[in-house]
């Protein structure tokens, strides 16, 4: 057990500045930036001491981040989703797809309810692929950046989105469709 707790340790030591930093360039205010950190570290100790062992921690830990950050933008409604870069083919359809929170009560229930199904739709794909999206369209990372960090070449990264994107608007087309006949 001496052993769990000292790699916890040494692991939360080594990550701390980087994840924060991370965490920091996504949100704000810095009070939150610690909440996030926070929850991720302990998630990760959580997750640690169960029985099958984290494989890749480093992106384990910016996972949990990545989706503790989209929890807070989803949670607040009066907060616009950051820009999304547009460099790239086919530009950002998410702004498209979501009605706008500015448009009245009604529009921005369906803007919430619409970003929960893209969370849940998110969770549904492979782990490259939601990490891809996640990181082009709503941190407004460039392939480039994106390219350059992991060593993936940047076809294969919009490769990988194409999918995701294609996979998010088959998955909610149907609700989108009926928030949208009601908007008419």
């Amino acid at each position: 057990m001496a052993e769990k707790e000292n790699r916890i340790t040494e692991t939360v030591l080594r990550e701390r500045a980087r994840l924060g930093n991370f965490i920091r360039r996504q949100v704000s205010d810095p009070g939150e930036a610690e909440d996030i950190l926070q929850d991720v570290f302990y998630e990760f100790v959580e997750a640690y001491r169960l029985p099958e062992p984290i494989e890749q921690v480093g992106a384990w830990l910016f996972r949990v981040a990545r989706y503790r950050i989209i929890d807070r933008f989803r949670k607040k409604k009066e907060q616009a989703l950051p820009e999304a870069s547009t460099e790239d083919e086919g530009g950002s359809w998410l702004d498209e797809v979501l009605p706008s929170s500015d448009a009245g009560p009604e529009a921005a229930y369906a803007r919430t309810v619409l970003l929960e199904e893209l969370s849940r739709a998110l969770a549904e794909l492979p782990a490259e692929q939601s990490e891809v999206f996640i990181a082009h369209e709503l941190e407004g990372r460039s392939f480039e950046e994106l390219a350059a960090e992991s060593g993936v070449s940047r076809n294969t990264l919009l490769s990988r989105k194409r999918y995701a994107v294609l996979h998010l608007r088959q998955r909610l087309q149907t609700i989108y469709d009926e928030f949208n006949d009601e908007f008419k």
